[in-house]
């Protein structure tokens, strides 16, 4: 299941986005406390951090995110918009390269379904790139 809620703009203001993932029923359709936190703003880990379990999975972008709330957490740092712009020469692949991230810690999805979902849900003309950044997220060591 999955919801979000943007700001005023869609790109370049606040945005959340909730996913639950079960093998079994979901009884609320709201995250309480999450497992995993992206956050790819200062703003959104200060906002959200307090959302995390303990010991929950944080995972920022090291480009705009330079101060880390003292929270417990494994926290790993993604330069995913520096990444993005030196590589694609463009901000926008940075959540790509979040999500390979993600897909490398978690396990909680096989590489080659996220491939097959980016294929299934992008426009034609940007699948290269969308790929070749979640792959490049993917290959980080972490």
């Amino acid at each position: 299941m999955q919801t979000q809620s943007y700001g005023a703009e869609a790109r370049g203001s606040a945005a959340q986005s909730e996913v639950i993932i079960s093998n079994g029923k979901i009884g609320f359709p709201a995250v309480r406390k999450c497992d995993i936190l992206i956050a790819m703003s200062q703003t959104a880990v200060e906002k959200h951090s307090k959302d995390l379990k303990e010991d929950g999975l944080l995972l920022i972008d090291s480009t705009n995110v330079k101060e880390i709330p003292k929270i417990k957490a494994n926290v790993h740092k993604i330069p995913a918009t520096e990444v993005s712009e030196k590589d694609f020469g463009k901000k926008i692949y940075a959540n790509m390269i979040m999500l390979g991230a993600l897909t490398k810690i978690t396990e909680i999805l096989s590489r080659d379904a996220i491939e097959r979902a980016i294929k299934d849900t992008i426009s034609e003309k940007t699948i290269s790139a969308n790929v070749q950044a979640f792959k490049k997220g993917a290959k980080f060591k972490l």
